[in-house]
């Protein structure tokens, strides 16, 4: 009997700690909101706009044989509703590794298990045709449950109704103070710092958030801009290449130029590529979260974006071309 007993209490035990794993966690099972202490981002993580000084960067000094142009590629706003847990630049092949959702635009068959082949055969939003994928977390209102299965990511602290972006604007430019080259085919990047509430430095935090009103304004926390303005979220790509791969342990196959646009040594200029996300700002008391790892506590400073480059060889050199010859281009 005393056994019996012993094994109850155990039994019981188990089952308390795991309701209060669930509710420290903050999720229920189908990744609707329960602590929204867990669910939502830290109240320090918000800032008033009108509190941010303008940010008072010089632009760099562009010389004579700087690459002045621009390409702007329109691949929509993901009104196909392309979501998923994976990551196939940072962890290739492992269904759910980004423990967070990712919305995308351009090619629509990108997964984790998605390859060179299988990305240059696919369908894409892109108007022209570019193949390329660019994805990254999304946002998120936490005050509002989830209601399409897109929208949850249970066990991982990631709940609420995602923000569909208004906008979204992919530019490409040019190096200040040169030419730049064409990127290799297939070439994968990385901009951002998933990890960044737990790194040892802020080195590779990428975020850049603001309001489009005050677009003089950026900040890596979440803004509160103005009613009837948007919400904003910048992230530049690293646009300098090493010649040789497409793909590389710890980013090493890319880094970011200098602020006078120099890129490091043996290094070529690329493209620079721009995302730029913008939302209709919702109220000032309105509780937002980025999407994140559990302990990351969805903090502004994670954001990050991930870019495979699918153009042909001919569209790219197009680009190229308009970027150095200094035109406006859309492509």
């Amino acid at each position: 009997m005393g056994r019996v007993r012993g094994w109850f209490v155990v039994l019981v035990c188990l089952l308390v700690g795991g309701a209060l794993t669930v509710a420290l966690l903050g999720v229920s099972d189908d990744g609707g909101p329960h602590g929204a202490a867990h669910a939502t981002a830290a109240p320090g993580d918000f800032v008033d706009i009108r509190e941010v000084p303008p940010s008072g960067v010089e632009p760099p000094f562009v010389g004579s044989d700087a690459s002045t142009g621009t390409v702007v590629v329109d691949c929509g706003r993901n009104v196909e509703g392309h979501y998923n847990q994976d990551n196939m630049v940072v962890s290739p092949g492992l269904r759910g590794g980004a423990h967070h959702t990712h919305a995308y635009v351009g090619n629509l068959s990108t997964d984790a298990r998605s390859t060179d082949a299988s990305l240059a055969a696919a369908p894409t939003t892109c108007r022209g045709g570019d193949r390329s994928t660019y994805f990254w977390p999304v946002l998120r209102r936490t005050d509002r449950p989830a209601r399409y299965a897109f929208e949850k990511a249970a066990g991982h602290g990631n709940a609420g109704e995602i923000l569909r972006p208004a906008e979204v604007r992919l530019e490409f430019g040019g190096n200040p103070v040169g030419k730049v080259v064409a990127m290799p085919r297939f070439l994968r990047a990385v901009t951002g710092d998933a990890v960044a509430l737990t790194a040892r430095s802020d080195e590779n935090v990428r975020a850049r958030w603001g309001c489009a009103s005050v677009p003089d304004r950026f900040t890596v926390r979440y803004p509160r801009c103005p009613a009837g303005d948007r919400l904003t979220r910048t992230l530049t790509f690293p646009s300098c290449w090493n010649g040789l791969d497409t793909a590389g342990p710890e980013r090493t196959h890319l880094a970011f130029r200098a602020a006078n646009g120099i890129c490091p040594r043996d290094m070529f200029a690329v493209p620079e590529l721009t995302i730029r996300l913008a939302y209709d700002a919702p109220g000032p008391e309105v509780p937002i979260a980025l999407d994140s790892f559990p302990e990351q506590r969805h903090s502004p400073k994670t954001d990050h974006a991930m870019f495979v480059n699918v153009m042909t060889d001919a569209r790219m050199a197009a680009l190229v071309d308009c970027v150095n010859e200094g035109r406006r281009c859309r492509l």
